[in-house]
């Protein structure tokens, strides 16, 4: 029997809500299978978000060009005995052969815009809605955190450690993809470096040192097995006592050709340790052995470490990053926007929806920097808004690209290098104000006045169909 760690390619149809199989079913009885465009995007932001990093849009276009339903799923449906055969009979017949418009992954993103547009038939469109919002939610939620370490992290080597503690397999695997893109060196996950070509970071466990009955033989064997990874993890008994061990270990080893690389330090007040191991270091001509740093960290501590001075080259970042547990999840949402060739619009008290197809247009000054964005609609141009800016932009440009047609990619595939310096040049562009880890400034973002009207239009239209 194959292990429960798993979700095979002809499940993934299956990893739905219930509700969108009924529904689309009722849609599907009446003929309702006009052109749909349903809008994804988040209308607030975490707490202490100034900004999100766009994530996940590559597992979403992969699941799109794939989507289909299997025999084995189809017969599950049935089980159900809720389906008529000749939905089941459409669902066999499935694929999607839709278009997507959505922000290039490593692209930076804010409240109240539209990140990714799914326009196919009804049904296609309806029925993709739990997966596309699962996979960009987890990655651009784990971006974003991964992003706020960086703004912090003042050019340190950032490495992800959170696979023991992510909630699941996959979600180890989305946090080191994520982190990465988002400007971290590296992650521990050697799957994620196998899947993704993320470099792998590792030293040594406690473990090895406590089954060895002296710390400082248990550093020689390590080294000596490892010289290229030779960092000492020296807090498994008295830190300062591990530090002085290294020191004696560098000095034996060096004779053999072996240099010590770094110490890494995982509990206690890191601050002072990282101090008084820097002095002990250096005292001893090691001036060359990095500090590495691990142990509960997030980009709160990462910041006020770095801002009391730490002589800290390195950090691991583990559970804080791949749960991101201070905003875990965002409030993305995933809205029919036009129907049928008119515009829909949803105005539940706090839930209100943005009525037609839209672009997302940002504005640019002289350096390259962000100003600001307008939502506006899909036929006004980067020319058309760019004097709704005030002042005048000096350039504009449209954020929303065609990425599927027709249910196949209409440009190469990015590497995850390419999303990375989409992110690092994105992400220079970004006024620091935004960027802060603590009550940043709201980016500025608005509704183009062409959309303005729309929206007032369909609010009133709305008014009438209750009746």
């Amino acid at each position: 029997m194959p292990i429960d760690l798993r979700l095979d390619p002809d499940e993934v149809p299956l990893l739905n809500d219930l509700y969108e199989f009924t529904v689309s079913a009722a849609f599907f009885e009446r003929g309702m299978n006009a052109p749909a465009s349903f809008d994804v995007g988040v209308r607030r932001l975490p707490p202490n978000r100034g900004f999100m990093v766009m994530a996940g849009v590559e597992r979403v276009l992969e699941v799109l060009e794939d989507f289909h339903f299997e025999e084995s799923a189809i017969a599950h449906l049935e089980s159900l005995g809720i389906f008529k055969a000749d939905f089941l009979d459409f669902l066999r017949k499935l694929r999607f052969t839709g278009t997507v418009r959505a922000m290039r992954e490593g692209s930076l993103f804010f409240a109240g815009e539209v990140v990714m547009e799914v326009r196919a038939p009804l049904i296609e469109a309806q029925i993709i809605e739990p997966i596309v919002l699962n996979q960009l939610g987890i990655a651009s939620v784990l971006a974003t955190k991964a992003a706020r370490c960086f703004a912090v992290g003042q050019g340190r080597r950032l490495v992800e450690f959170g696979l023991r503690r992510a909630q699941g397999a996959d979600a180890g695997l989305v946090a080191a993809r994520s982190s990465y893109l988002a400007g971290f060196h590296g992650s521990s996950n050697v799957l994620a470096g196998k899947r993704y070509g993320i470099p792998v970071f590792g030293t040594m466990s406690h473990s090895f040192i406590m089954a060895h009955e002296g710390e400082r033989r248990a550093f020689e064997d390590f080294a000596r097995s490892f010289p290229k990874l030779s960092t000492m993890l020296v807090d498994t008994y008295d830190t300062l006592r591990g530090v002085h061990n290294t020191v004696d270990i560098a000095r034996k080893l060096k004779a053999d050709g072996i240099n010590i690389q770094a110490i890494r330090l995982d509990s206690g007040n890191l601050e002072q340790l990282s101090k008084q191991s820097r002095r002990i270091l250096d005292d001893a001509g090691l001036r060359e052995v990095a500090i590495f740093a691990s142990g509960n960290l997030d980009e709160y501590k990462i910041a006020e470490l770095l801002g009391a001075g730490s002589p800290i080259d390195a950090f691991g970042i583990g559970t804080a990053l791949s749960t991101s547990d201070d905003a875990p999840a965002a409030d993305y949402t995933y809205k029919l926007s036009d129907y049928a060739a008119r515009p829909r619009l949803k105005t539940s008290a706090g839930k209100i929806s943005l009525p037609g197809r839209k672009q997302v247009f940002r504005a640019l000054d002289g350096q390259g920097r962000y100003r600001g964005d307008i939502v506006g609609l899909i036929d006004e141009s980067p020319a058309s808004v760019r004097r709704e800016f005030r002042p005048e932009a000096e350039s504009v440009t449209a954020m929303l690209e065609v990425l599927l047609e027709d249910g196949k990619r209409v440009a190469q595939q990015p590497t995850l290098d390419e999303s990375r310096e989409r992110f690092l040049k994105s992400f220079e562009a970004l006024d620091p104000r935004y960027k802060t880890i603590r009550n940043p400034d709201p980016y500025p973002v608005k509704h183009s006045a062409a959309l303005g009207a729309m929206i007032i239009g369909e609010k009133l239209r709305a008014d009438t169909l209750q009746d």
